[in-house]
């Protein structure tokens, strides 16, 4: 894993969408340093083609050839009994070569560092992340980076990155949510699609009352590269594994010039983007910290016929440059080594024989070891050593090839040590616990007091009849001392819990002596993720409200 100090005096990842096979390969053609995708299940796009199990080891294979990292998103919540499915989910594409885990679920999160403990693991946006508290409880659970919440400002990051002690992960394009990530229950309530679930059904795009009171306009940073590039941020993501391979290849494409020459977007290339896929424009309002109705935004018919426009996407055209070196000798077995200078490979072949009447030629060698137009490879620099007048026939030379080729591209497997999978059960009787939130003292009477056994307050509202406060559900960095001023102030007022609903703020809690207790933001799907917070500190917790009864 990069620290932040590694970073420093290099450029981003720059991390694409792979929604389809042919969206991989757009985003490789593209440059990307790094891809993300799904799998048939788990993923937080379960409408995208995803990945399956058969495409995985080959998808894997290319990625490595290409020098780009791949990052499975197993970012869902998880029920109880699909636990072990997940697991074992997790386990296969880490076996075949998997460069990360994206996951949301801390209870799932916790089990596969116990069962794999080298597994490297993100923590998705869906975690709601946007501080660096939350980033050291992460990291004491084994994660190696955040993606941060897509509304955490500029001065934030980078608080964060001069902080953390786990990588910064910032969306810099693509598809904003009207609610803070992870916490939008709209599709679920509305239409029984869970957005935590990979089902989002959208209805903030839907107009109600004859406007589009929710729709926002797609993130673009573009313009604020360099700012992103000093921050020390290590990887910037494109958002769309939903959209095509074009938008993919094209969106790309803009961002790696703009890397690459370390500036920002031109008024021309922002023009370009939009013309690729915008809803009337952009917005930077959560970076820039200008937050206001400027921000909505719609697709227009004019939009979609730009996007329609765009040329079909083809496969990939790059081609990874190699070195090649030959060694034949009458006698002794044939040799090529492969290297790109980082990786070597070496592989024998048979022996060439003393030739009668045409001896092979460095001409006629190079002809058919440089024969490397089925494999991602180019041979940019070739070392041919024949020593003394040999012969060995050209199917034995293309086979010598071929061998080095598929040594080179080589596997991603990892060895993983067998384990047995143990999901824990309740046991005994749980205390139950009566709570109840209010928004001003006025609405605890008398009877509500007897009744509840806590009683949560606002912490800018907490007064008399209360005994909890409830902790903002976003705390910035910027803003975390503002807050542990009124919860100090709460616990002094008489307040003995507080109501939690990130991980992060549970230290905000417990520094001013109160009892912390999981509100539903914790988003808490399984056993698994009740007994791991219980372990950071929660006394109590309240379930997500998308679980069934039965559930």
């Amino acid at each position: 894993m990069l620290t932040n100090k590694d970073i420093n005096a290099r450029l981003p990842e720059l991390l694409a969408p792979a929604g389809s096979p042919d969206a991989l390969d757009a985003a490789i053609d593209a440059r990307a340093d790094a891809v993300y995708f799904g799998l048939s299940a788990f993923n937080a796009r379960m409408n995208a083609k995803n990945f399956d199990d058969g495409l995985l080891e080959d998808t894997f294979k290319k990625c490595a050839a290409y020098g780009v990292k791949a990052y499975v998103t197993l970012n869902t919540l998880v029920l109880d009994r699909e636990a072990e499915n997940f697991i074992r989910t997790a386990e296969k594409a880490w076996r075949l070569g998997a460069s990360g885990i994206i996951i949301a679920d801390l209870g799932l999160a916790a089990a596969l560092k116990k069962y794999i403990p080298d597994i490297e693991l993100h923590a998705s946006t869906q975690l709601s992340g946007h501080g660096t508290e939350e980033a050291e409880r992460l990291a004491s659970l084994g994660f190696s980076r955040m993606v941060l919440a897509r509304e955490t400002p500029l001065r934030d990051i980078r608080t964060f990155t001069e902080n953390s002690p786990i990588e910064a992960e910032v969306f810099v394009h693509g598809a904003l949510c009207v609610s803070h990530s992870g916490q939008c229950l709209f599709s679920a309530v509305v239409g029984g699609r869970s957005g935590n679930r990979g089902e989002c059904a959208q209805p903030c795009r839907l107009p109600y009352c004859g406007r589009y009171p929710l729709s926002l306009r797609d993130l673009c940073l573009a313009e604020h590269i360099p700012e992103l590039i000093d921050a020390n941020v290590a990887s910037l993501k494109i958002e769309g594994r939903m959209k095509s391979p074009e938008y993919v290849r094209a969106v790309t494409a803009v961002y790696r010039k703009l890397l690459d020459e370390r500036r920002s977007a031109t008024r021309d290339e922002m023009k370009y983007l939009s013309e690729i896929f915008s809803r009337g424009g952009f917005t930077d309002g959560y970076f820039t910290e200008r937050i206001n109705g400027k921000m909505l935004g719609v697709r227009s018919e004019s939009d979609k016929k730009n996007t329609r426009g765009l040329a079909p996407s083809p496969k990939i055209t790059r081609k990874m440059p190699i070195e090649i070196a030959v060694r034949l000798s009458c006698g002794k077995p044939s040799e090529m080594t492969i290297t790109d200078g980082v990786k070597t490979v070496t592989v024998t072949g048979d022996a060439p024989e003393k030739a009668i009447n045409a001896p092979l030629t460095r001409e006629n060698v190079l002809k058919s070891v440089s024969k490397l137009g089925g494999t991602p490879f180019e041979a940019a620099k070739a070392d041919i050593s024949i020593e003394g007048e040999v012969m060995l026939p050209v199917s034995k030379l293309n086979e010598l090839r071929r061998k080095a080729a598929d040594a080179f591209l080589g596997s991603c497997k990892r060895e993983i040590a067998d384990f047995d999978i143990k999901i824990p059960s309740k046991s005994g009787t749980q205390r139950q616990t009566r709570t109840a939130r209010f928004t001003s003292a006025e609405q605890i009477t008398e009877k509500a007091e007897k009744y509840f056994d806590i009683r949560f307050l606002p912490a800018e509202n907490f007064a008399e009849g209360a005994n909890g406060v409830i902790i903002p559900p976003v705390v910035f960095d910027h803003e975390k001392d503002d807050v542990k001023e009124l919860i100090s102030r709460a616990a002094k007022s008489g307040a003995k819990y507080a109501l939690v609903g990130n991980l992060g703020h549970i230290s905000i809690s417990t520094d001013a002596g109160l009892i912390p207790v999981g509100d539903h933001r914790l988003n808490i799907f399984n056993r698994l993720t009740e007994a791991e917070l219980e372990k950071k500190g929660l006394e109590a917790n309240i379930l997500s409200p998308e679980l069934t009864l039965a559930q």
